[in-house]
């Protein structure tokens, strides 16, 4: 099942446990505007390239939409239009006064030169820049994108606007960017994790995790982990796998990774098939990478007694199913990466008052936004006897259906 697939079939049974009245229902569905244009730039050898451009915003009842931006060769309008929804769904969830959004330009930003990429993106943001704004619609990065790519939309915008850091977040902290930020999805996850586990009379201190995907997010949970005492047993990326029954040495890893850019040939640890991470012996296990990973072939095999879904859409339906009935415990996307768009609010906020706040504040209001969220699905799923997706995800689609009600949608 493709992730809009999953998505809608999430949102429909949200609304049924809601009662949601049918015209309301189709109308959260579908997207407030799809955009999409043609980027045609010069290469640096002189020849012309054109690239489709394209941003779904999904909602706006609730403030300006949020989203980031991917370059990708493969971007699929499909997958886009369901992470779209899912931010609208998440920043309801965070309770951060935000719609959804979600864009992207169909093109390899590893065969684009540095100067190629920033031509692609100045004329990307020429062509939508009266559709974002700091008001309407905020852009952030996302696969393929940073705070470079932020930095050259926030110029380019300006140049038509006046300047505005407040219209991208996950910027450089030189022009305005937050300090926490690049941790803020990782930490936000570990948070997560944190409040699961108590629920459970648990800590994270001696339990075994494993983490699929050592890019930024699974990099950072992985550090904040082991600082609390718990034991990252298997780590993978695309570059390869590592086990350690005792507890890999994340430090020492990262300084592995960072000095051969892989992990392979780390010796604090043994090789292994980088599919075996999400099935290995483990008390924790935290998808960080690409979605659909957890499927009906490798669900059955799953053997950690709770999944935090670092990844946006990392678990299929079926698998949803199958681990249910294995009585694992599913931490959902909505509500465990939003570590990341949290910051990004804390990043805009800060952008509108003209003040930076210190990383200690960052982190505690971090840490105050996601407790508050967990406690609010924890009573949805009370209110409704759900699981914990099903109270997110109800949880989200409530205040949004609330906001549009509230102001008057049939005006």
């Amino acid at each position: 099942m493709n992730a809009l697939a999953a998505t809608n079939r999430n949102f429909q049974l949200a609304a049924r446990i809601l009662g949601l009245d049918s015209k309301l229902h189709k109308s959260l569905l579908i997207p407030f505007r799809e955009i999409k244009v043609e980027c045609t730039v010069p290469r640096d050898d002189g020849s012309f390239v054109s690239y489709i451009g394209f941003r779904i915003q999904h909602d706006n009842a609730r403030g300006p939409m949020k989203g980031g931006i991917r370059y990708h060769p493969e971007v699929d309008p499909d997958e886009v239009n369901a992470l779209a929804q899912l931010m609208t769904w998440k920043t309801a969830v965070a309770n951060l006064p935000y719609g959804g959004a979600k864009g992207g330009i169909g093109c390899n930003p590893r065969e684009l030169t540095v100067s190629e990429l920033e031509r692609v993106t100045r004329v990307f943001t020429q062509k939508i820049h009266d559709l974002i704004g700091i008001h309407r619609d905020v852009p952030a990065p996302d696969m393929g994108t940073n705070s470079q790519t932020m930095a050259w939309i926030l110029d380019e915008y300006s140049k038509f606007h006046g300047y505005s850091p407040a219209v991208v977040t996950g910027k450089p902290i030189e022009l305005g960017g937050s300090l926490g930020r690049e941790a803020a999805t990782g930490l936000g996850v570990v948070f997560a994790t944190e409040f699961l586990l108590d629920e459970y009379g648990m800590s994270i201190a001696n339990m075994k995790f494993a983490i699929q995907g050592f890019g930024n997010v699974g990099s950072w949970a992985a550090s904040f982990i082991h600082q609390k005492g718990g034991k990252v047993v298997a780590v993978s990326d695309i570059t390869g796998a590592v086990k350690n029954p005792n507890g890999i040495d994340i430090p020492a890893l990262l300084k592995h990774k960072e000095k051969a850019y892989s992990l392979k040939d780390f010796e604090g640890g043994d090789a292994m098939d980088l599919n075996d991470v999400l099935v290995h012996e483990c008390d924790v296990l935290i998808p960080c990478a690409l979605g659909g990973v957890l499927n009906k072939e490798n669900a059955a095999d799953v053997k950690a007694k709770f999944i935090i879904e670092a990844a946006n859409h990392p678990t299929d339906p079926e698998a949803d199913e199958i681990l249910s009935r294995k009585g694992v415990i599913i931490l959902p996307d909505i509500y465990a990466n939003s570590g990341g768009v949290t910051v990004s609010y804390f990043e805009w906020v800060q952008n509108i008052q003209g003040f930076m706040w210190e990383e200690e504040k960052v982190n505690y209001e971090l840490k105050r936004y996601m407790k508050r969220a967990f406690s609010d699905i924890k009573a949805m799923c009370h209110t409704h006897n759900c699981n914990l997706r099903m109270g997110a995800f109800a949880l989200g689609v409530n205040k949004v259906a609330r906001a549009t009600v509230l102001r008057g949608w049939e005006a």
